[in-house]
């Protein structure tokens, strides 16, 4: 039978989730319930709604817009929770020589060498570093993620670096040098990213009927943002 995915939504022209043009493939399902969640939409699974095959000749069709430096992108939601759809589009996109990248919290449902076995790039979301801070920002254990982060460094993935930056959550200089030492632990690291947190996902809850948990908590200001990752130190720094 064949293998079918819970696709929420394709954006065609990506400029940052990966280098190049990208085509940014959303996938349904998350088991992480960040307070900051700025896609709730994409939590749950959603009916499934695409083949293989044809999300394959959707991404083909905008091969011209990515040509060699771009590629696509899987995103959502956590794509590691459709770990055998991603790994039949993977195999049938690394034989159209598309450059693959993968944006995940490391907390999916298993199988992560034959997951990331055609996957060119990681893009890793950090959550927190520390436990407690994790499970009070996500609501669960980081035990996934790790393990995760543990068979990406066998596999000597190359890896980018995205962590939100949060007001009164993670803006201090403080936790950038706990960050900065976490980081260490991280093989093939080629670029880290501070996202200041916005809040455009609240029209999204009011949406869906619930309440923004974030609601009274500002913007990030982009500048303090900015500089906060200039006094990011880690080993390894390119």
């Amino acid at each position: 039978m064949t293998v079918k995915g819970s696709v929420n939504s394709i954006e065609t022209l990506g400029l940052v989730d990966g280098p190049g043009v990208r085509v940014v493939v959303f996938l349904n399902g998350c088991k992480l319930r960040c307070k900051y969640c700025h896609n709730p939409e994409m939590q749950e699974m959603g009916k499934v709604n695409y083949t293989p095959e044809e999300l394959v000749k959707k991404i083909r069709e905008y091969k011209p817009y990515y040509g060699g430096e771009g590629g696509v992108t899987f995103s959502g939601g956590e794509p590691l929770l459709q770990g055998e759809f991603l790994i039949a589009v993977s195999k049938l996109l690394r034989e159209e020589n598309i450059h693959i990248a993968l944006d995940t919290a490391g907390v999916g449902a298993g199988r992560y060498e034959e997951i990331l076995e055609n996957i060119d790039l990681v893009l890793l979301d950090i959550k927190h570093i520390e436990r407690a801070g994790y499970r009070e920002l996500t609501g669960a254990e980081m035990d996934e993620a790790e393990k995760f982060i543990k068979v990406m460094n066998k596999m000597e993935k190359k890896v980018w670096i995205r962590q939100v930056i949060v007001p009164r959550l993670n803006d201090s200089r403080e936790y950038v040098e706990k960050l900065g030492e976490f980081l260490r632990k991280i093989k093939n690291i080629e670029r880290v990213d501070f996202l200041p947190y916005h809040k455009m996902g609240e029209e999204k809850y009011e949406r869906l009927g619930r309440e923004s948990l974030y609601r009274g908590v500002e913007a990030m200001d982009e500048e303090k943002c900015a500089k906060l990752r200039e006094g990011l130190e880690w080993e390894g720094m390119v």
